[in-house]
C-alpha cells in the first residue's frame, strides 16, 4: 500500500522513476551499498515531533540534524524524534521506508540544504528496499517544502 501511493505520486512526473532492491535499502548505508554511491547521496526522512506536531526533515544520509538550530527555525520550545508508532501514524510509512512523497496526510516538510551538495539524491519510495532518484530541485518543486539549514 504504502509503496502504491508512492507510485501513484510519481506517475503524474515522467522524469522520477522508482527502483527496486531485492535486499533491504532501509539505511543510509545499505542503500548506498545497493545503488553504489556514497552514504552522502541517500536522502534520509526523518520525522521529528515539532511541540508534539510530526513535521519531515529529509537530509543527507551522512549528517546529522542539530536539534537546537531545527527548533529555532521552526520556532518550537521541544524537538525530538518520532517513535516507530508515530511515524507511521503521521507518515503512512515504516521506519527505513519514509518517503517524502505518498504522505497519507499533510506534514510540514523541509529540506536541508546538504542536499544541494549532489545533482541527483536517493529517498526511500515507500519500502525499505527501494529508491526515488531525484535532484533537489525537483524533490523541492514536487513537495513545496522548504528549504533550511539544520545539520551539524
Amino acid at each position: 500500500m504504502s509503496l502504491e501511493r508512492v507510485r501513484e505520486f510519481v506517475s503524474r512526473y515522467p522524469d522520477l522513476q522508482i527502483i527496486l532492491f531485492e535486499t533491504s535499502t532501509h539505511t543510509a548505508d545499505l542503500a548506498a551499498q545497493a545503488l553504489g554511491v556514497t552514504p552522502a547521496q541517500i536522502a534520509k526522512t526523518l520525522v521529528f515531533l515539532a511541540d508534539g506536531q510530526p513535521v519531515l526533515v529529509v537530509t543527507c544520509g551522512d549528517k546529522k540534524i542539530n536539534t537546537k538550530k531545527l527548533a529555532t527555525e521552526l520556532e518550537v520550545k521541544k524537538i525530538r524524534f518520532a517513535d516507530a508508532q508515530k511515524v507511521e501514524e503521521a507518515t503512512g510509512f515504516l521506519p527505513g521506508g519514509v518517503s517524502p512523497i505518498g504522505l497519507i496526510s499533510e506534514i510540514p516538510l523541509f529540506l536541508d540544504k546538504s542536499l544541494w551538495d549532489f545533482d541527483i539524491v536517493y529517498a526511500a519510495a515507500g519500502t525499505d528496499n527501494s529508491a526515488l532518484p531525484v535532484s533537489p530541485d525537483r524533490l523541492c518543486e514536487i513537495t513545496g517544502a522548504k528549504v533550511i539549514d539544520v545539520c551539524c
